[in-house]
């Protein structure tokens, strides 16, 4: 199998329980919410997504033969010593192109492996770390894990069929929050703190490598 890259960076885990550990970021091309064509916006499920990932041209972005050679450029860009290697794989929806050869190829690399993922697909169950973000209108399958970030609000909020209640009783270790990253960012972190005051088990994120400039 081949595999599509957006992007691959060295830089810091901005959100979640991780964030400010080192990583090596590995974006996927692709989506099953969206189709990243423009026209297509206003049939999409996420709306509101704020990352680009059409394609193969971004930072160290290419179409990889093999699970092998992706792993050898995450290898690269981490660079020499084999203590805490960490890949977040995300995209887009990376569960579209994940598989076992690329699970393997990563470990055997000395990397332990997140996934920032839809939930609409099951993750791999050699993922280290899994990080669930659901989006509104979505069906999501994975409703266990180590993260379930929701950024909210989300523009077709309340989530239909999964709503704070719900989502609390999802099997994660840990249940977060994110304001949504757009004009009104300041009246959704607002949002997002009255949510936990009155969910307790939520806790805030926030997005701190755009506060730093990194990737």
């Amino acid at each position: 199998m081949s595999y599509a890259v957006k992007e691959m960076f060295l830089t810091l885990q901005g959100e979640g329980v991780r964030s400010g550990r080192r990583a090596v970021f590995l974006r996927f091309a692709g989506c099953n919410l969206w189709t990243g064509r423009e026209q297509d916006r206003e049939k999409a499920i996420c709306r509101f997504c704020d990352t680009d990932f059409v394609g193969t041209d971004g930072e160290n972005g290419a179409k990889f033969a093999s699970a092998a050679d992706l792993a050898a450029m995450v290898d690269r860009l981490w660079g020499p010593g084999r203590e805490e290697r960490y890949v977040v794989i995300t995209g887009g929806e990376p569960m579209l192109q994940v598989d076992d050869a690329l699970v393997e190829a990563l470990h055997e690399a000395g990397f332990e492996i997140a996934i920032e993922s839809n939930g609409t697909l099951p993750v791999h169950p050699g993922i280290d770390w899994v990080c669930i973000s659901p989006k509104a209108g979505s069906e999501v399958v994975q409703r266990s894990g180590d993260e379930l970030k929701l950024v909210w609000p989300q523009p077709q909020a309340p989530l239909p069929g999964h709503d704070f209640a719900d989502m609390a009783g999802w099997r994660f270790d840990h249940f977060l929050l994110q304001p949504l990253d757009d004009p009104d960012a300041d009246q959704h972190r607002e949002a997002c703190i009255a949510q936990i005051l009155e969910h307790p088990r939520w806790r805030l994120t926030l997005q701190t490598h755009k506060m730093l400039g990194l990737k």
